[in-house]
């Protein structure tokens, strides 16, 4: 055998060892272990590392440690290039496109060339920062999705977009330049200009030429003759020897500055006829969801998309019409099958080949979404704020804040977007975001198909009537007529075992109310508490009761239900908190069966084996597992995102049997159960505490019920204190679901964006949105009426204002304006005090109104109600000659005197002497006399009722009644110009500085008005006639220009104010050019003055990136609280610079005249998570974040990180786009 030799070897080097140092997150600790493979640091993928401070490691490598410098040739270590000025390379520019070409006119039949035309083209040298058009070049691939703050957006759908043919035709706009006058010598921008104006002539307006006078010493071709020409009455207008030649016509355009000179003495156009009137226009198209759709095979033979069930009727109707590309609004009870109709759009642009957008207001919609239409279709993405799967996919989902982002910036993908699906659609009504949805509806190119999904609305066709007639798109709407699962209503009062029975029929599946039902609940209500008082006392509880209660209430109830076998069930609970101690409290209660714990536990340990080590040991996730266990299950904001998709799969599979959620889960999260549970019907909505709406309430009892599994849904309404009270639960069960409101408002963002490109207004963001849509669909009737005034204003005939007559125009103005003044300061006397005092029983006062022209009267009774104030008075009046009311009527001065205008010339019976009794209100009420009659109101009125019944008809007057009236007329007779009147000042006590002005000025008013010398003509009762004519329809057509103009718009105000602020700022210039800071402002989607200014301000460059992490988290915060003691100085320093910007923004905002205070912008930032997302981003995990009173919270809800991901999206990309990236938000990315 041979010897074996044995190997001596050298001591292990501590390399070779078996052990691994693992760095613990970024707080400096190390641990070995024994573990090959192991990993070199527990930082999770994606977080961001700590770069090193640039000041000092420059300072350590270039200042600290000269030895790079090289020992000999130090001359060479700085070099300079000495630049070469050429100042003619500033001068040097791209050539312009070509606007026209050479187009060959040939022969049609034997092709010769005859000739060349020159024609214009379109669309040259387009690019996406010039352009509007779908027709320019796309941008690069790397912005394809998300677009460029700098590229303008597609032109808008339902805008009409000028093309070449119509610019160059455009003749009318052409001829209502004023070529005599108007012609601006300083050009837009510049602060000077040139004086075209010669030496012998005085100088025109500031700003202005006058041509004529630029072309006096040119010879225009006429002579003398022309000048001594003249066509019909001496004075008449000369007409040139051009256009009195026989074969010459008016023409449409200017051919040479000629005929612009002499326009005035051209061949007057005799006016063209005013359009006919438009035809009626019917955007919103009602579908009649009643008949079956028999023919759906014949029509659609082979369907882009199959179910294994048969559609319902209002499903057909809307495929039918997706299949033409027609826009739909469906508006169906909820769990009705909405989601059928999204479906088939998205099946339907997979086979074209082209994209769909699905919108839903919130993340947990727009996840579940993700999920289902991932399984079905599989071309799939998801756009989130902070996530992006798929991006290239057909279909995407993304929430509204996202696609209005892509729209402003001009992202491709609208190019080959077919269809956007707007997934509950009523969410418009959410007073901070509703605005995005008008944004998004009102920016959409046209080429893009709508549809609208929505809970049933009362005015769905309004709705979709604004839409049609914003996108010039008919909009079919398609309703429900009743659920495909009817629901039950009941109310609970039990608590115990003993009392689980108590449940007590409210509503029935048919909608009838049972008041049987509810008096029942509230007599074993009732017998509860008189047996609590026997046990216990008197003293009743009034609170809603603690966990003991609730354990007791919901243990007896979901004993109830599972006997009846109507679990799963949904219980919305309108608090966090109350969530997480009702599911904590029910220890006892196990609802799931050994394999279903099993199948629970292999599903779980999936989905967390994402989370690292530490992060499954939090104990929300180690709560939320054990409750899963068990089959219960939590469900709102507060839990980490990877839970609720957990608790949602499982819940959609059935393992979750009682859910605990908030009302967030009922916004169109598809996973109905078999019965609902409200905890409450009050909820705090941000100010103060209320019940629900009835469209509240209707979204979140639609869960209950399984289409094809539950024949009826239950909802069951606990009663822990009393009872509600019945006329709450009829409005909140059967009231009518709240309308689709505007909540549009003006944001700085949608300003710059706007004012970025030249094409689009911000007014006509404004008219087009759903708030102005009332005042605006009738524009085209108010244009149809303005161009009939228009014609009859022009064939009226001037009146005569010559000689005598001269002051008329003057008379006419001042009596309106007496008018006009007295109604002011009639208004002011009955808004007050003592003005209402003197309208009392007895009260003579004079009734101006439609049916009595300054006729007296005394008041017989006044209305108790203070907010409508109705004064019962005893008028005079013609005694009638005929029965019917329509014909008789009080005469009123058709041209007025001075004594009409100054006083009141008092009515006066011609005949026989009438009275009646009328309902006046404040505004009938011209004047306010001295006089106080005594009378007998009540025996007035009675005697006046009893003779208005046919058999007392004839019956002569009360002696109280033919009193009254004598009186009044003998009033009438004494003081024809009116009986004395209560001065307003002295007798009434009013004070006010414009009752005093408007005093004075009627008294100047009337003395002008008696020394009116147009009164005393013959001619004066018929020239005046036709001057009120006159200038009532210019009022009209006045009032009509009104409507017609951006001055209407009711949010005009708002916008120059805020404007201001931004030309205040630095964002835009004086005419409205967006700079710099209002480029980067424009890719911010909030706080975008604030950010901006931080930036621009370099408020953030000097500190860290967790630093900048904590300090973001400031704006995305919902919850208010300030930030801890503890916190380090650099953070302290940066929430007081947070502040100080946003206070200085404030400040700027209030001088410029906006409604917000500085203390209410301030006070959106919140600083209460400062802390946690500091120590998050250092790289510790949440069990050992120090213990901080902004820190309790750390057990229910874990990591910040979904707070991480809101703020690290606040800080827009457009970085990169406008300066490059800092080096801190590289090391934060």
């Amino acid at each position: 055998m041979m010897e074996t030799e044995r190997i001596v070897l050298p001591p292990p080097d501590p390399l070779d060892l078996p052990l691994r140092a693992v760095e613990l997150g970024c707080t400096g600790r190390w641990e070995l272990l024994n573990v090959p493979g192991a990993p070199e640091s527990t930082l999770p993928h994606g977080l961001p590392p700590c770069a090193p401070d640039l000041q000092q490691e420059a300072e350590q490598l270039f200042l600290s440690s000269p030895a790079w410098l090289p020992l000999h040739g130090v001359e060479h270590s700085a070099r300079k290039w000495q630049r070469k000025m050429d100042p003619w390379s500033l001068l040097a520019t791209l050539g312009a496109p070509v606007p026209s070409d050479l187009q060959a006119q040939r022969h049609p039949t034997t092709g010769q060339i005859l000739g060349y035309k020159e024609v214009l083209l379109e669309n040259t040298n387009l690019s996406a920062t010039t352009s509007l058009s779908l027709r320019r070049p796309p941008g690069p691939i790397s912005q394809s999705l998300w677009g460029n703050p700098t590229q303008y957006p597609f032109w808008p759908g339902g805008m009409d977009e000028p093309t070449i043919t119509d610019l160059s035709t455009r003749e009318e706009a052409e001829e209502e330049i004023d070529f005599e006058k108007d012609l601006l010598t300083v050009p837009p921008g510049f602060k000077k200009g040139v004086d075209f104006a010669p030496e012998d002539h005085p100088a025109p307006a500031p700003g202005l030429l006058s041509l004529s006078r630029l072309l006096e010493p040119l010879d225009l071709g006429g002579g003398d003759e022309d000048e001594s020409e003249a066509v019909g009455q001496p004075g008449g207008p000369r007409r040139d020897t051009v256009s009195a030649s026989p074969c010459s016509a008016p023409l449409a355009r200017a051919s040479s500055l000629e005929n612009l000179v002499l326009q005035e003495a051209s061949t007057a156009v005799a006016p063209p006829e005013p359009p006919k009137p438009p035809p009626q226009e019917q955007w919103a198209i009602p579908v009649d969801v009643t008949s079956p759709v028999d023919d759906f095979y014949r029509l659609i033979p082979q369907p882009a998309f199959r179910w294994a069930f048969e559609p319902d009727v209002f499903q057909k109707q809307a495929i039918l019409h997706l299949e033409r590309h027609d826009s739909v609004f469906v508006a169906a009870h909820t769990s009705a099958g909405k989601t059928v109709v999204a479906e088939y759009a998205i099946a339907l642009a997979q086979k074209h080949m082209t994209r769909t957008i699905y919108t839903s207001p919130i993340k947990a919609l727009s996840n579940q979404k993700f999920r289902d239409f991932r399984n079905t279709f599989g071309d799939v993405g998801l756009l989130t704020g902070d996530v992006q799967l798929h991006p290239e996919a057909s279909c995407l989902i993304m929430t509204t804040e996202i696609l209005r982002s892509m729209l402003y910036s001009g992202s491709d993908v609208i190019r080959d977007l077919e269809w956007v699906i707007f997934d509950e659609v009523h969410y418009i009504n959410d007073a901070e975001r509703g605005v995005v949805w008008e944004e998004v509806l009102i920016m959409l190119p046209d080429h893009v198909s709508i549809i609208l999904l929505s809970a049933t609305v009362p005015n769905a066709l309004e709705f979709a009537d604004w839409i049609g007639r914003l996108k010039r798109r008919q909009i079919y709407v398609i309703s429900t007529v009743a659920r495909p699962v009817p629901l039950e209503h009941h109310l609970f009062t039990g608590n115990s075992p003993k009392t689980q029975g108590e449940l007590f029929l409210l509503l029935d599946s048919r909608g009838t109310f049972h008041t049987k039902g509810y008096y029942a609940a509230v007599e074993a209500r009732k017998e509860r508490m008189s047996k609590h008082a026997q046990t216990f006392g008197a003293k009743q509880p009034t609170h809603q009761g603690g966990p003991a209660q609730d354990r007791g209430v919901y243990l007896s109830l979901l004993a109830s239900l599972r006997t009846r076998a109507q679990l799963p069930v949904v219980v919305f609970t309108f608090s966090r908190g109350r969530c997480d101690e009702q599911a904590s409290g029910l220890t006892s209660l196990d609802l799931t069966t050994s394999s279903e714990k099993s199948e629970i536990h292999l599903f779980l340990q999936r989905c967390l084996a994402r989370l690292r080590g530490s992060d499954r040991q939090l104990p929300q996730v180690l709560h939320m597992s054990e409750l899963l266990h068990r089959g219960l299950g939590v469900h709102h904001s507060g839990i980490l995102p990877i839970l609720k998709e957990i608790v949602e799969m499982l819940f959609s599979r059935g393992l979750v049997k009682v859910l605990f959620a908030t009302e967030t889960f009922a916004m169109g999260v598809n996973m109905p159960a078999r019965t609902v549970v409200f905890d409450s019907t009050r909820k705090h909505d941000g100010s103060t505490f209320r019940d629900l709406l009835p469209g509240e309430y209707v979204q979140m009892a639609g869960r209950a019920g399984r289409r094809g599994l539950d024949p009826t849904g239950t909802v069951i309404l606990l009663c822990k204190g009393r009872v509600p009270e019945m006329a709450d639960l009829h409005r909140m069960m059967m009231g009518k679901p709240s309308q689709l409101q505007s909540q549009f408002r003006l944001t700085y963002t949608m300003i710059l964006n706007l004012l970025r490109v030249d094409a689009l207004r911000v007014e006509d963001m404004m008219k087009r949105s759903f708030s102005e849509f009332p005042s605006r669909k009738d524009s085209k009737a108010h244009e149809q009426t303005l161009a009939e005034l228009t014609k009859r204003l022009g064939a009226l005939e001037e009146p005569d204002v010559t000689g005598q007559l001269v002051d008329l125009p003057e008379y006419y103005s001042y009596g309106e304006e007496l008018t006009e003044t007295r109604s002011l300061i009639q208004r002011r006397i009955i808004e007050s005090v003592n003005g209402l005092k003197s309208l009392s029983a007895g009260r003579v006062v004079i009734v101006k109104n439609q049916k009595h022209h300054n006729a007296l009267g005394v008041i017989l009774q006044v209305s108790s109600s203070s907010t409508s104030r109705v004064f019962t008075t005893l008028v005079l009046c013609d005694k009638p000659m005929s029965e019917d009311p329509q014909e008789r009527g009080p005469a009123s001065p058709s041209v007025p005197y001075p004594d009409d205008l100054v006083g009141f010339r008092l009515f006066l019976p011609e005949g026989p002497c009438g009275h009646t009794v009328a309902k006046l209100q404040p505004g009938d009420v011209a004047a306010i006399t001295t006089k106080v009659l005594r009378l007998n109101g009540e025996k007035i009125l009675e005697d006046f009722s009893k003779r208005q019944q046919p058999k007392f008809k004839k019956e002569p007057p009360s002696a109280a009644t033919t009193t009254a009236v004598q009186e009044l007329l003998r009033l009438a007779q004494a003081h024809p110009a009116g009986p004395p009147t209560l001065d307003p000042v002295n007798d009434l006590q009013l004070k006010d500085v414009s009752v005093v002005e408007a005093g004075l000025r009627v008294r100047k008013l009337e003395e002008l008005i008696r020394g009116a010398q147009c009164v005393h003509s013959p001619r004066f009762p018929t020239q005046y006639l036709k001057l009120r004519e006159r200038m009532q329809i210019q009022e009209e057509m006045e009032r009509l220009r009104f409507l017609l103009s951006d001055q209407s718009l009711l949010l005009l105000p708002e916008y120059h104010q805020r404007v201001e602020v931004l030309r205040t700022l630095g964002y835009v210039d004086e005419v409205g050019t967006v700079k710099l800071a209002g480029r980067v402002a424009c890719a911010m989607s909030s706080h975008e003055l604030l950010l901006t200014e931080l930036m621009f301000d370099n408020a953030l460059s000097a500190l860290r990136p967790e630093e900048i992490a904590a300090l973001l988290s400031g704006l995305v915060c919902q919850s208010p609280g300030d930030p801890s003691d503890q916190l380090p100085s650099t953070l302290k320093q940066g929430v007081e610079r947070v502040r100080a910007v946003a206070k200085r923004i404030g400040e700027v905002q209030v001088a410029c005249g906006l409604n917000q205070t500085v203390e209410e912008f301030v006070g959106e930032l919140n600083f209460g998570l400062v802390e946690v997302v500091y120590e998050w981003a250092r790289g510790m995990s949440p069990p050992y974040f120090p213990h901080s009173p902004s820190l309790s919270w750390q057990g229910s809800r874990g990591p910040p990180r979904a707070w991480w991901s809101a703020a690290s999206n606040a800080w827009p990309r457009c970085v990169a786009r406008f300066g490059g990236r800092p080096a801190w938000w590289a090391s934060l990315c």
